[in-house]
């Protein structure tokens, strides 16, 4: 089904842009809080780390059968039905004292946030062509908001009114957004008439015929490697070297949330067909964004700070220039490139935070620079390498 470009108004888009913010922040309230959760619900603290992996897992299976969905169902649909899971798995999260219902429910929680990967490409294909990079970027930059904010929005609501009214809260959010998107989303029905087993088959002929997608989810995934380690490991330097409270941290984690502004700009820019110029400024500034650690000690917290604001406007910058790029591959596949694409950087993520901590206790705050600072060089000289190729000069 096709849908008129004038569909998508500015306060559609804004409207996008809040609902992927809130949605994709339910994956990340538990991370801040996990040490009042666990005993709480009888986990021990060596478990508690679970409630974190357990959720990032349901969110990347969700990610690979859920969004290619989007190909195939009724989008809004689609939306509502996993946001209702949300809602229930959120509530399950508040009300539940048992372990194992606890660890299950944080994994349907991750499983349910995938509604957002299914909006993104929909507002694409609303979109008119020449305006989708802004459209894109836009809404991403609701979805950065999303996770820069929903740490620091939980700590503060855990230590005010107790870590089960966070999920209250989220729960009660979601049910909003559940009849915003009944009210006001266009209805799509995709014209693929593959099942759903060929849809999934398809994912892996998708990755090797778009040499442009497994670039874009390179470079992104290394990226995205450098800010989950950025983001896991500042908080441990800010509390034991520069001894800041939580409330402090939180605080410190909202002037991240400047680097929101990135995605309208790089939709800007990719509209205007900077793609490959704006690309490489974004991964060149992310592999320099922690020289800041090495001015003076008296203003390093403000260095921390510097290195959080530039670094997450490179890698936002550099997903929506990705998103821009892989949505124009195939409008037929869209959600299932945006599987790809987001499960790829999810892995990147991933593994950015994993290490985090071993590295930061191995080598203190200069092992975290040398990492950092090496996974967007890494996809810096993967891009200079392929844009010698012709095919792939715009990557």
């Amino acid at each position: 089904m096709s849908a008129h470009p004038a569909t998508l108004t500015r306060g559609m888009v804004l409207l996008f842009a809040f609902c992927c913010g809130a949605i994709v922040a339910n994956i990340y309230y538990a991370q801040p809080i996990i040490e009042l959760i666990a005993p709480d619900v009888g986990l021990s603290s060596t478990m508690a780390s679970l409630i974190v992996s357990l959720t990032q897992i349901g969110y990347a299976l969700g990610l690979f059968f859920l969004v290619p969905l989007g190909d195939l169902l009724e989008n809004r649909r689609l939306m509502i039905i996993t946001t209702l899971v949300a809602i229930a798995s959120l509530l399950g999260a508040a009300f539940t004292d048992q372990p194992n219902v606890f660890l299950l429910v944080s994994l349907l929680v991750g499983f349910s946030s995938v509604s957002v990967q299914v909006l993104i490409p929909l507002a694409a294909h609303l979109a008119p062509e020449e305006s989708r990079g802004r459209v894109v970027g836009g809404i991403m930059g609701g979805l950065l908001l999303g996770i820069l904010l929903a740490r620091p929005i939980s700590s503060v609501v855990a230590d005010h009114f107790g870590w089960r009214a966070m999920f209250i809260i989220a729960a009660a959010l979601m049910a909003a957004i559940s009849i915003v998107l009944a009210l006001t989303v266009p209805k799509r029905q995709p014209d693929h008439s593959a099942s759903y087993g060929q849809l999934l088959g398809s994912l892996g002929t998708l990755l090797r015929q778009q040499p442009l997608l497994r670039q874009r989810a390179f470079y992104q995934a290394c990226m995205f490697a450098t800010f989950s380690l950025f983001w896991t490991a500042v908080p441990l330097e800010l509390s034991r070297n520069h001894g800041l409270s939580q409330t402090e941290i939180a605080l410190f984690a909202l002037v991240g949330a400047i680097g929101a502004i990135a995605a309208p700009i790089a939709g800007r820019l990719a509209d205007a067909g900077h793609t490959r110029n704006a690309s490489l400024l974004a991964m060149l500034f992310a592999s320099l964004s922690f020289l800041p650690a090495f001015i003076h000690p008296l203003y390093s917290v403000i260095g921390l700070a510097v290195t959080g604001v530039v670094l997450d406007f490179c890698v936002q910058m550099n997903m929506v220039l990705g998103q821009r790029t892989i949505y124009a591959l195939d409008a037929k596949s869209r959600s299932r490139l945006n599987a790809l694409y987001m499960t790829s950087i999810f892995v990147g993520g991933a593994f950015g935070s994993s290490i985090a901590s071993a590295v930061y206790e191995h080598g203190g705050w200069l092992w975290v620079v040398i990492v950092g600072s090496a996974f967007p060089l890494l996809a810096l000289l993967r891009f200079l390498s392929a844009s010698r190729k012709p095919a792939l000069a715009t990557a």
